[in-house]
């Protein structure tokens, strides 16, 4: 039964990941293209629009997606999954509308036109992502490949508007808008179900009902992308967009890393939780350290292909970015695939606050080497303090973590953090062919059917 578990767990691996490295493929490429495209401000432009957008995902999946990931996995029975679905959606898709709004405002002021192309593409991008993480959850990854490889067909269509010249920068995320869009119909219409939509009293209060779990995972979520995003924000401030642009080049290379590790998170994250549901202690002790090591070696084994592709695939790249900054940019993204399993780790046993103080020191550590530096080096070189910066998270995070499971010789380990989760039934059975249906409060009963 175990050799069957572990190669189920490797065959979901790689579907999960050969979807990330569609999407990372194209990302890469057109990333490339751009480069000689645009000219460096309008380039720095638009890799801001992707750390943004970047961290629009950590919001939903603070507050949407990995809680609704958490308790569909410890979920007993489909109708307490079913009315996650129903709650944690509901919140993502307001979400998501108001991340489109705010993007396209502050793009007003960095273009002249785009600005609302740019808000759509993070929004659109944002639901995508909080569906993508829920389908995993429910153990139903084949309908997120699908749909990546939708998004990476129609997102292809970019190289026309890079060919044709005029307003490449809003034809682009135009173009990456309409991708997400495509990708999350072709994901609803192959699930065959809608996606339940409710703002009703019943649907707040149950969403609000954990409300001060979900306000420390925002503040966790928030320090983390001080942590994580600050040197760039802080680059980009200081000394302007172009500035920023060989950063930018240098962590398009090894992006593929953050996306294998987000590809885990989603993996293991439902499934290390329902192993704290059921006492497994043992399982999560080996499985941590184990997927720790393999993310090390991975990443390694990444950077060395790189150095030997890259000087032959685009030999004029290091005009760009130095081979320094390239060195840098790979030994960040590593280290931030090996801290990913301490991270999910701390948010399945409710460590918001561990979380949020780690990831405090971290950002004050690392976006204050990084400000020396800008004030005494090239701005390439700040990517030094986010090195240090996410050395010292997953130095901290791990402690934390092993001290919590090895706690549990003497006790219960807390399954969830979300122990005031709504509780109930699913929602009635589909009616109709609707993608999209507005749920009436009170069919949002407890006492309803199973999907």
């Amino acid at each position: 039964m175990s050799g069957l578990r572990a190669r189920l767990a490797q065959g979901r691996l790689i579907l999960m990941v050969g979807g990330e490295a569609m999407q990372s493929a194209l990302n890469f490429a057109l990333n490339l293209a751009l480069l000689h495209a645009l000219p460096a401000k309008e380039f720095g432009v638009f890799a801001l629009v992707m750390v943004i957008g970047g961290v629009g995902l950590t919001y939903i999946r603070a507050l949407t997606a990995m809680p609704a990931a958490i308790l569909i996995g410890q979920a007993s029975r489909p109708g307490r999954a079913a009315i996650h679905d129903v709650t944690f959606g509901s919140a993502a898709l307001l979400l998501s509308a108001a991340m489109a709004a705010s993007v396209a405002i502050v793009l007003s002021a960095w273009v002249e036109s785009g600005a609302w192309a740019g808000g759509a593409f993070v929004g659109l991008w944002a639901f995508r992502s909080h569906l993508r993480t829920v389908y995993f959850a429910d153990q139903r990854q084949g309908i997120v490949g699908i749909g990546d490889l939708a998004y990476t067909l129609c997102g292809s269509l970019t190289a026309a508007a890079i060919w044709a010249g005029a307003d490449i920068l809003r034809n682009v995320l135009l173009i990456l808008a309409a991708a997400n869009a495509l990708a999350i119909a072709v994901m609803l219409l192959r699930a065959r179900r809608r996606v339940r939509v409710s703002f009703g009293r019943r649907t707040r209060r149950r969403y609000l009902g954990i409300g001060r779990q979900l306000a420390w995972s925002a503040l966790s979520v928030t320090t983390t992308n001080l942590q994580g995003q600050g040197m760039a924000l802080m680059v980009a401030a200081l000394a302007g967009p172009a500035a920023y642009a060989p950063i930018a080049a240098a962590l398009v290379v090894f992006v593929p890393l953050r996306i294998v590790a987000t590809a885990l998170a989603n993996m293991k994250q439902p499934e290390l939780s329902a192993n704290l549901a059921r006492n497994e202690i043992r399982t999560v002790r080996r499985s941590v350290p184990a997927w720790m090591a393999a993310m090390a070696l991975g990443g390694l084994a990444y950077g060395a292909a790189i150095a030997l592709v890259l000087p032959v695939m685009a030999p004029g790249f290091t005009e760009t970015s130095s081979p320094l900054v390239l060195a840098l940019a790979w030994i960040f993204y590593t280290l931030t695939m090996v801290s990913v399993m301490p991270r999910i780790m701390l948010e399945i046993l409710g460590e918001f606050r561990s979380i949020t103080m780690i990831t405090v020191g971290s950002a004050v550590l690392g976006m204050g080497l990084s400000l020396l530096i800008l004030l005494t080096e090239p701005p390439s070189l700040a990517l030094i303090g986010g090195v240090v910066s996410e050395l010292s998270v997953l130095a901290a995070s791990g402690i934390v973590v092993w001290l919590r499971i090895n706690q549990s010789r003497h006790g219960r380990v807390q399954a969830s953090p979300f122990d005031r989760a709504p509780k109930g039934g699913a929602t009635p059975p589909d009616r109709g062919h609707r993608l999209f249906a507005l749920e009436p409060d009170e069919r949002l009963s407890e006492q309803g059917t199973a999907r």
